[in-house]
């Protein structure tokens, strides 16, 4: 008894990324994973609930969602923990995180890791230092988080009404002017709305490469100018003058519906066919996106440094890669989204199970995605939307 006590202590010290899989499997059992990730979408949110079960059938590990409008109100918990000088039983264990609130908390010592290497499952991801679950808007992740679904940006346009989308950003300022009021995009303080900037700014700029390396003020200043003069000659015919803007895109889509506009964004190919099979989206809806590519990135999940239940979320994040889990999350039916997986290092049950997935008219393959654009340095992200609001609202 009194070795078994002892164990049990030594297994509940370990950190578990140091610890072999089993030790970390054992100290999971019984913990409530709080995974703090946007709750704007109703079939993501869905998606964790049932990975829940999941988890809690297999793992003793429950998930408990902690809905967030922006990932850095979690960010923010976790800087005000650290400063308080709390550094275990942390009130987030788990974070949906891309981009400036990576950089942000990986700058601070906020991270939990390195951990990515210690999951069974990371054997089916490419984890080459240039391959996409290995950089986060340019930032080396280094196993401090990891990923769990793959986004590209995609336009949604309802073909009953629109035959004449243009053949890249530049070209909606003409399109606008022929179609006044019937174009919008998010608020750009909504990473949606920010990232239809971003997409017309890589397009646009006179060096994309520039793009790549944090922001300077120079660099700014050159490679946003063509942006400013196109959003310029594009504001006024947008919806409303371009003085009000629709919340999100879940508001834009609902827009689009209604007929009110003729296109809406989504970082995610299939939500259209999605939106068509629950019926809010007519079913002539289709996916657009510019020829020469759109913004593609990757979703990842990272655990806070202080994590109260930090080998549970490595459970949670390691199930998550699971081929059968990326599976169910591709089917058009739960998310639709495109697996993070390397399709080279699954084996024919894995395989089987992607080749199974259902299809629909207004699903794209992958191929029909066009070339993925990689996101700018996420120091460009905040620039770009401080900017936007300077220049725009008043």
């Amino acid at each position: 008894m009194r070795f078994a006590s002892l164990t049990a202590l030594c297994l509940s010290l370990a950190t578990p990324a140091l610890a072999d899989w089993p030790q970390t499997l054992e100290a999971a059992r019984g913990q409530t994973v709080y995974w703090n990730a946007w709750g704007g979408d109703a079939r993501t949110n869905a998606f964790i609930a049932w990975a829940s079960t999941q988890t809690e059938a297999r793992y003793g590990v429950k998930i408990e969602q902690v809905k967030l409008t922006d990932t850095a109100e979690a960010v923010s918990r976790v800087l005000a923990e650290q400063a308080a000088g709390q550094s275990s039983g942390g009130s987030v264990d788990m974070i949906w995180i891309n981009g400036p609130n990576f950089l942000a908390m990986k700058q601070q010592g906020l991270l939990h890791g390195p951990f990515v290497a210690d999951l069974p499952n990371a054997k089916y991801l490419d984890l080459g230092p240039n391959a996409p679950a290995s950089v986060d808007f340019t930032v080396p992740v280094e196993g401090m988080e990891s990923p769990w679904r793959l986004a590209k940006f995609v336009f949604s346009y309802d073909s009953k009404r629109v035959q004449d989308m243009p053949d890249d950003m530049a070209g909606f300022v003409a399109w606008a002017a022929a179609h006044k009021g019937r174009l919008t995009h998010p608020a750009v303080s909504n990473f949606m709305g920010a990232t239809f900037l971003k997409q017309a700014l890589i397009e646009l700029a006179p060096d994309p490469a520039a793009l790549q390396q944090p922001v300077t003020e120079a660099a700014f200043a050159a490679q946003t100018a063509p942006l400013w003069a196109w959003y310029d000659a594009l504001r006024p015919n947008l919806w409303r003058q371009g003085e009000t803007f629709p919340e999100n895109e879940s508001v834009q889509a609902q827009m689009l519906n209604d007929g009110e506009i003729d296109i809406a964004m989504s970082f995610d190919p299939a939500s259209t066919a999605a939106a068509i099979a629950d019926g809010t989206l007519p079913e002539t809806a289709r996916v657009w996106v510019p020829k020469a590519g759109s913004i593609g990135n990757i979703s990842f999940v990272a655990i806070p440094f202080n994590a109260a239940h930090a080998a549970g979320a490595e459970v949670v994040a390691n199930f998550l890669l699971e081929p059968a889990t990326q599976a169910h999350m591709q089917d058009i039916s739960v998310l639709g989204s495109f697996s993070v997986l390397d399709s080279a290092k699954l084996d024919a049950a894995g395989l089987a199970a992607f080749a199974a997935l259902p299809s629909a008219p207004a699903l794209p393959a992958l191929a029909d995605l066009g070339p993925t654009l990689l996101e700018p340095h996420a120091s460009w992200m905040s620039r770009l939307t401080e900017d936007w609001a300077k220049r725009y609202t008043k």
